[in-house]
């Protein structure tokens, strides 16, 4: 009888064992999440997809007002859409307290920070040092003190051992993605050319529209969007998707040092002038608030919105440039532009009208190699990424070749953040950032922070 016990009590004990080891192999990690201060509607595209391991249950901690109440509405619109809806149920907190009161409830685990950057840095280290993971949309800082908390919540976090990253959705898109495979290709791009300040190895701009669309609706943005002191100025805000990308493709997973890779060439910046008219259309405001009274001249608003840095990177070249515009032309939306010079080739996308406002990927042949023996190098190049690519193709036109891209690969900025969302959910369920993240991120600001002060 004894033995018999004894067996019974060994195989209970086996079975819990290795259902718990089942457990923490297999299940992924439950993920709750706290929306903090939402002012921008990067907030509600994280949410517009619906993700496994995430709970429907999503916190918000806001001030009273109208950016909360945008942000609300436009996840009630995806909850209530009538294709693939989601089923996200709003628990929300509003007083000028939110900030405090989310640090004592805790009631998730991950926060997402999409809104005012000029409190931004602030809400990361104050999230962190509360042992929380961030997910915070860029730019994370817009000025030197703030690259001094953000470098203090990095290292919070190592400590805590919880993940702080920033949303860069221009990875997920395929023509950079292809424009990053191809320039990985010697035979076809050879070595990344030489250059210098008038001709930089690699160049990249984008132009931006304060009135657009989003979700199919009108895009309201707040007037803060409109102050470079609380939303940025243009040289530290979109201008770090660009260099992000100039990172990214050209030292893939390599960890860049800041403080000795990075060399400020020349930076400046200026301003987009919009009208009342203008400003009244996109913020539904009749008139300007006070506090952008200091950039208004002539009833004119002046928005420092656009910039340019000139740069070295581990010694390499790099031009980057943003833009905005009120509106859009005709049929048109964002557009981007980028060149990667090599010493056989240059990889180059275009989003013009010739392209019908669509990224398209080309391919410029710039050494003396003939014509057939090239040809025979880029139909190779491409027969190769079709393994990983399927659908994609090549055709000559004129002195150029151009990547045909098959709409599947196509799915647009919106779905980039569920992208984004997804790898986030994948290294908090291993429980770290790739090695070179981080040290890649402090980078990149740090890049858009000395520009600045260079421009100023």
């Amino acid at each position: 009888m004894k033995f018999l016990i004894k067996n019974v009590l060994l195989v209970f004990v086996s079975i819990l064992f290795f259902s718990s080891c089942k457990n923490n192999g297999s299940e992924k990690m439950q993920i709750k999440l706290m929306t903090l201060d939402p002012g921008h509607f990067h907030a509600a595209l994280v949410q517009k997809n619906q993700y496994d391991q995430v709970s429907s249950d999503v916190f918000i901690y806001a001030p009273v007002g109208e950016d909360v109440e945008d942000h609300m509405n436009r996840i009630i619109n995806y909850n209530s859409r009538s294709e693939n809806p989601t089923n996200w149920n709003l628990d929300v907190y509003k007083g000028a307290d939110y900030f405090e009161k989310m640090i004592k409830d805790k009631p998730g685990n991950v926060v997402v920070i999409s809104g005012n950057n000029m409190k931004k840095a602030d809400y990361i280290l104050g999230s962190i040092n509360s042992g929380l993971n961030v997910l915070a949309d860029k730019p994370m800082c817009i000025n030197k003190e703030g690259f001094d908390l953000l470098l203090k919540a990095f290292e919070l976090a190592k400590q805590k051992n919880v993940l702080l990253y920033d949303i860069m959705t221009e990875r997920s898109e395929i023509t950079t993605i292809l424009q990053k495979e191809l320039i990985e290709i010697p035979e076809l791009f050879g070595d990344l050319a030489k250059g210098s300040l008038e001709d930089p190895v690699v160049v990249k701009s984008s132009v931006h529209h304060f009135f657009k669309y989003v979700s199919g609706n009108p895009l309201k943005r707040p007037a803060w969007f409109f102050d470079s002191s609380q939303q940025g100025d243009g040289i530290v805000d979109v201008t770090t998707h660009l260099v992000d990308l100039v990172q990214w493709e050209l030292f893939p997973e390599q960890i860049l040092d800041y403080k000795n890779d990075i060399k400020i060439v020349e930076s400046k910046h200026w301003p987009t002038i919009l009208t009342k008219q203008e400003f009244s259309a996109v913020t539904k405001m009749d008139k300007y608030p006070e506090f952008l009274n200091k950039f208004v001249n002539e009833g004119n608003l002046n928005v420092y919105s656009n910039g340019e840095i000139n740069y070295q990177l581990k010694g390499v070249n790099a031009k980057v440039i943003v833009e905005w515009k009120y509106q859009a032309p005709e049929g048109g939306g964002d557009t981007h532009y980028s060149i990667i010079r090599g010493t056989k080739s240059n990889i180059i996308i275009k989003q013009g009208k010739e392209q019908n406002y669509k990224p398209e990927l080309y391919i410029e042949k710039i050494n003396e190699i003939s014509e057939d023996d090239f040809e025979q190098i880029v139909s190779s190049a491409i027969k190769n990424l079709q393994n990983k690519y399927p659908g994609i193709s090549v055709e000559k036109e004129k002195d150029i070749w151009h990547i045909f891209i098959p709409d599947n690969y196509r799915v647009g900025h919106e779905a980039h953040f569920a992208q984004v969302m997804e790898r986030y959910l994948e290294y908090l369920e291993n429980g770290k950032l790739p090695e070179w993240e981080v040290p890649n991120i402090i980078a990149k600001y740090y890049t858009t922070i000395q520009a600045l002060e260079k421009a100023m």
